[in-house]
């Protein structure tokens, strides 16, 4: 039976009415379902997206990722049980991107706790992820650490009384312990790739140096940002990694369960930029996206998923992954409201 599709809605302006969505998401507590026929959707899911054909278009600002093939799909899921569950092209490493900014967010909060909310706010942008438009009207400060300015700001945090080199063997050495994999590596072209047209992101570090917002040199800060996106993972790995997230059973004790509700409520309201409402209201779930097509999503207690499809979105999100991101949480019941 072929699965349904929704539409890849853009803005809310180019939105049908809500009335024109149907919610068939089982009603009341979610039933358990069999693992098996978990892996049989999944399948069925690969299948499908490869059959529509339809793929949205890869990131070209950042020429490597430019020369990615957009018709490529896989997802992940981990279970609470520790069954694991993949489809596609699940052993495919790809750059993560933005979805780096999680683990850094971790990798800070255990370093300095709190502190780091003094320097970068914790609220929605409505903003695309590169813009200086708020960054200029709130004098420096952030509104959250997964816009590319926020993000900034960590990775500053995390240089502090430390080297560049050291500060990313202290945050590859979290990723692979969170996943449970040491073939975790950084792509060394796409973080030249990103260096030599990465004019945004100066403009952004300038700015927050101008407001004493980033304490280490502007090219120190976006050097260790470009290394720490160009991050390669496979989806297998990356949903392993968001278990601690998920706070799973048998999770690597990475980080406190009040943490990281705190990291998913982040996920959920601003991990998918100026699309993060839409993709609540669609999925349901925490997530955070890049632009190299990953969607790392959890879903508390109960699984981590990964998704990968290169090509994006209106909102620079990955539209092939948002799609079955939303069918998987159709299928499944899974949801923070339920």
């Amino acid at each position: 039976v072929p699965l349904p599709r929704r539409a890849d809605y853009g803005p809310a302006s180019h939105r049908p009415p809500e009335t024109a969505m149907t919610d068939d998401r089982p009603a009341g507590p979610v039933p358990p379902f069999d693992p098996g026929k978990l892996k049989a959707f999944l399948d069925r899911l690969s299948t499908e997206v490869h059959a529509a054909d339809d793929w949205g278009q890869v990131a070209t600002y950042i020429p490597e990722l430019a020369d990615v093939a957009p018709n490529q799909f896989a997802i992940s899921v981990v279970l609470a049980d520790g069954t694991r569950l993949s489809a596609g092209a699940r052993s495919v490493p790809f750059s993560i991107q933005s979805v780096s900014k999680v683990f850094m967010l971790a990798c800070v909060l255990g370093r300095e706790g709190d502190n780091i909310w003094r320097r970068v706010d914790r609220e929605p942008s409505g903003d695309r992820f590169d813009s200086i438009l708020l960054l200029e009207q709130e004098k420096g400060r952030p509104r959250n650490p997964f816009i590319n300015a926020g993000a900034l700001v960590t990775t500053d945090a995390m240089l502090a009384n430390r080297a560049p080199k050291q500060a990313l063997s202290e945050f590859l050495g979290f990723l692979r312990a969170a996943a449970g994999d040491e073939d975790i590596h950084i792509d060394p072209s796409v973080a030249a790739s990103e260096a030599r047209y990465g004019f945004r992101n100066v403009a952004l570090a300038n700015y927050l140096k101008s407001y004493d917002n980033l304490h280490n040199a502007p090219e120190l800060t976006l050097g260790t940002y470009f290394h720490q996106c160009a991050v390669e993972m496979t989806t297998d790995q990356l949903a392993m990694a968001g278990r601690m997230i998920a706070q799973l059973p048998g999770a690597p004790p990475l980080m406190a369960p009040a943490r990281a509700r705190r990291l998913g409520a982040l996920m959920m309201t601003c991990g998918h930029y100026d699309g993060s409402g839409d993709f609540a209201f669609r999925v349901g779930l925490p997530g955070k996206s890049g632009v190299g097509g990953g969607i790392l999503m959890v879903a508390p207690g109960r699984a981590s998923i990964a998704i990968w499809s290169p090509g994006l979105n209106s909102y620079g999100n990955s539209k092939v992954g948002t799609e079955a991101a939303e069918l998987l949480t159709d299928f499944t019941g899974w949801s923070v409201f339920s």
